[in-house]
């Protein structure tokens, strides 16, 4: 294989020695300095390779964390602001520095093992980000939460542990995960992903008569789904439920007037016949 193809296959970037590992002689190594960057001696980088990686080459780390959420497909709505490297040692500044390591990584890329990236976003994500990440890994990606569970039993990992107990793996995107965390944030119980008779199923059900519905980016793509939807709405409306909608957008600027809709909804009480 072309050194050029294999450094593709890295993410982009690779250091001297883990070429040399690869079996690549140090000729190899020679004639691909003049065809692709030195950032710094010894390290070898394509101009596409992402920054974050280029970041854990250089300090000798792997990407985790919130950095390492869009390697993996999780859900996680901001970007970090600053890279989230895990390594082993206390060299190095301008990241944020995650020590401990307990899974083998995958071959390739820089990147900490899903686990890894999981455990580290428990501990430094605020919520409702941390469990957005972990939510996904379990869903998508199969992580088991009595893993997790069993590497966060230090006295310092209450938090992740906290975070972790209280997961709601109903949740099927990263704007239901953020619902439920403004549910409870503002002590609304909730039922979450509940089939009704004659509608179908609805991401949330309170009190057992207002249906909430949250749509993602996928909303209304087509036709069908518009009718679709418009007959769940309708269906619910004549078998006497009450039912608010919401855009991702609603969730994450204005809270409080979901809230207090919800509120407002609920302290009118179930329609007549139910």
């Amino acid at each position: 294989m072309d050194p050029l193809t294999y450094l593709s296959q890295l993410g982009g970037v690779a250091r001297t020695g883990k070429l040399l590992a690869a079996g690549y002689s140090r000729r190899d190594v020679a004639r691909l300095a003049a065809r692709v960057q030195q950032p710094r001696r010894g390290i070898f980088a394509l101009p596409e390779c992402r920054p974050e990686f280029l970041a854990a080459v250089l300090n000798d780390a792997r990407v985790t964390c919130a950095s390492a959420a869009a390697h993996y497909g999780l859900w996680l709505r901001v970007a970090p602001g600053s890279h989230h490297l895990a390594c082993n040692h206390g060299h190095g500044s301008g990241f944020v520095r995650h020590r401990t390591v307990r899974f083998e990584a995958p071959a390739g890329p820089p990147v900490a093992a899903v686990e890894d990236v999981v455990l580290h976003a428990l501990g430094c994500l605020a919520l409702p980000a941390s469990a957005a990440v972990a939510t996904s890994a379990m869903r998508l990606l199969g992580v088991p939460r009595e893993l997790l569970a069993d590497q966060l039993r230090a006295d310092r990992s209450g938090t992740a542990r906290s975070v972790l107990r209280e997961l709601d793996l109903r949740a099927e995107s990263i704007v239901e995960v953020d619902a439920i965390h403004l549910f409870r944030a503002h002590g609304i119980s909730y039922e979450a992903q509940v089939f009704l008779a004659g509608i179908g199923r609805v991401d949330f059900l309170l009190e057992g008569f207002l249906i909430v519905e949250v749509d993602g980016f996928a909303f209304h793509s087509g036709r069908e789904a518009m009718r679709r939807d418009l007959g769940r709405n309708n269906a619910a409306t004549l078998n006497g439920f009450a039912v608010l909608r919401y855009m991702p957008e609603h969730l994450w600027f204005e809270p409080e007037r979901v809230v207090a809709e919800i509120r407002a909804a609920l302290a009118h009480g179930p329609r007549a016949g139910r």
